[in-house]
């Protein structure tokens, strides 16, 4: 059994620690029992975490069902909704590192014998997920379920980005004020993680696949009565772990990874994945690339489609039979053998699965798509790496050439669209958006929609060395390595060069020629910090470049 806390709690020279417990009503008995600490980062600000309280409360019966002492603390979250499109955004990344950092810390600090991770949202979950694997303890990560999707708008169920697109179609004058107002009361109906498969509920899932949930219970809605049932069974379910010693890394490690990767791709998750799990894979001490990322998505076949690839939202995913589902249609391509939170192999736990809607879920011989969830390019633009998302890309949109119009913030394109001067066939170059120039590495995730809204998603593109949402849809490129505070291409391009986005190739290209791109970099002067005190003034200082995952290297 992984006992340690025992260590710092025996008489008689640990009474000390024993009267501290006690001086809160801890009794002997609660003391005699492994020591679970929770993790729980709820609050009133975040929609997906709102419920965290009442599926702790279900862990904690669990716990003490299964012969365990509960111990919980409070971590930080924040809303990437919330915080799109103004300054809050470049603080949004860089709390996954502290999250990380402020478990690891609480564990360690206390010697509790394993962790509950308690999360629902974007960068909330790999942050949680990064510190299961750093600790090495047992751990299970337990979410608190996705939103149902909202009112009827722009013909498929609303969800909470709608209100972006909304604008602007209320700024082209294709809706009014009141349908506008509408939907702001009806587009998010219900507390949880918003219900379109962006990275919140992709990391759900991923957590999932990798083995640190249990299967079924990422895409559980979070007002759902089994929502609570699997919070009480995941309860009983770390004490398992603790009697049988199986510590973080027998799950996350390099087979469970690469199941977590194919599993994306056969879902078509967020781009923010790829920047995750290289973070979640350095905290396991395996290598992982975006190469490798590359070679594992173009492999496997897009399997389940929904929102923003298609109509239907992660609640409608679940009724079809969730990532289990998935995973038993993806197999072959699988490590059966990866070992699981329920003490088994995948193969075990998906074996008696059932698909409930093939209009959703297909099968391995008549996929969506042949690989390309997701898809690594390269080229002078991007001479390390760019990211896109075929999965969320119509097919005519994958080539697209088009004149560059550079801005040098998220809020100057923004206000460029609003205002009707972005043009058809035009690509939009945002940067200094990565994570130490933003820093934070802020998405685009308001520009993608401005221009849906005004009938342009199909008709331009935009690059950047930001990162996007996984909700966003139209001809878009992010992750651009080295970005354009550390002088890469992507700082000198000017407005009128022409741009390639070539996905079927993996090829990013600016037809700008060898030496003149030479002389232009020979030009370029770094910007001066954006912040010179502060969190994020440190965050620009140690990040590593988006191709390594822009984590804080440690070791």
């Amino acid at each position: 059994m992984f006992w340690r806390s025992r260590e710092i709690l025996t008489r008689p020279e640990w009474a000390m620690a024993r009267s501290l417990y006690k001086s809160m009503g801890y009794s002997d008995y609660d003391l005699e029992r492994p020591l679970i600490g929770i993790a729980n980062s709820w609050n009133t600000v975040v929609a997906g975490h709102y419920n965290l309280n009442q599926v702790s409360n279900y862990v904690k019966q669990g716990i003490l069902q299964a012969g365990g002492t509960p111990v919980e603390f409070g971590v930080i979250g924040a809303c990437d909704g919330i915080a799109q499109g103004h300054p809050g955004m470049h603080y949004i990344l860089p709390t996954r590192d502290l999250i990380a950092n402020d478990v690891e810390m609480m564990v360690e600090a206390h010697r509790f014998d394993g962790i509950v991770l308690l999360a629902s949202c974007d960068k909330i979950v790999p942050g949680m997920m990064m510190a299961a694997a750093r600790l090495d303890i047992p751990a299970i990560v337990v979410v608190g379920g996705p939103m149902e999707g909202g009112c009827t708008f722009d013909d498929r169920a609303s969800d909470i980005t709608s209100l972006t697109e909304a604008l602007g179609m209320l700024n082209a004058g294709r809706i009014d004020e009141s349908t506008f107002r509408e939907l702001e009361d009806c587009a998010g109906p219900s507390c949880g993680s918003c219900s379109f498969l962006g990275t919140a509920n992709t990391m759900c899932c991923l957590a999932e696949a990798l083995g640190l949930s249990l299967p079924g219970s990422a895409t559980i809605p979070a007002t759902r009565a089994d929502r609570l049932r699997a919070a009480q069974e995941s309860g009983r379910q770390i004490m398992e772990l603790i009697r049988q010693e199986i510590t973080a890394r027998k799950i996350v490690n390099r087979k469970g990874i690469e199941n977590a990767i194919r599993l994306n791709a056969a879902i078509g998750g967020s781009t923010n994945a790829i920047l995750h799990m290289i973070a979640v894979a350095y905290e396991a001490d395996c290598d992982l690339t975006v190469d490798e990322f590359e070679e594992l998505s173009r492999t496997t076949p897009l399997i389940a489609k929904m929102n923003p690839a298609a109509p239907p939202n992660v609640p409608d995913f679940h009724e079809a039979g969730g990532v289990p589902a998935v995973m038993k249609e993806i197999l072959p391509l699988l490590h059966r053998e990866a070992l699981t939170v329920t003490g088994k192999p995948v193969a075990e736990n998906v074996k008696d699965v059932k698909v409930r809607n093939r209009n959703l879920i297909k099968t391995m011989n008549d996929p969506w798509s042949q690989g390309g969830g997701l898809a690594v390019l390269r080229g002078n633009l991007a001479p390390n790496s760019a990211i896109t998302k075929p999965a969320a890309i119509r097919p005519e949109m994958h080539i697209f050439t088009g004149k560059a119009r550079c801005f040098d913030s998220e809020e100057a394109a923004n206000q460029a669209i609003l205002d009707g001067k972005v043009l058809e066939g035009e690509v939009l170059v945002i940067r200094y958006e990565g994570p130490k120039g933003g820093p934070g590495m802020r998405e685009m995730f308001k520009a993608m929609k401005l221009l849906y809204g005004r009938g342009l998603a199909l008709k331009t593109a935009l690059v950047t060395d930001g990162r996007f949402s996984g909700t966003n849809n139209g001809c878009f490129v992010g992750h651009i390595s080295p970005e354009a505070a550390e002088g890469g291409p992507l700082a000198i391009v000017e407005d009128g060069d022409l741009i390639t986005i070539d996905i079927p190739n993996r090829k990013l290209h600016l037809h700008v020629a060898d030496e003149q791109i030479r002389a232009r970099l020979e030009k370029w002067k770094r910007p001066e910090p954006k912040f010179k005190r502060g969190y994020l003034a440190l965050y620009a200082r140690l990040a590593e470049s988006a191709d390594k995952g822009a984590i804080i290297r440690h070791k």
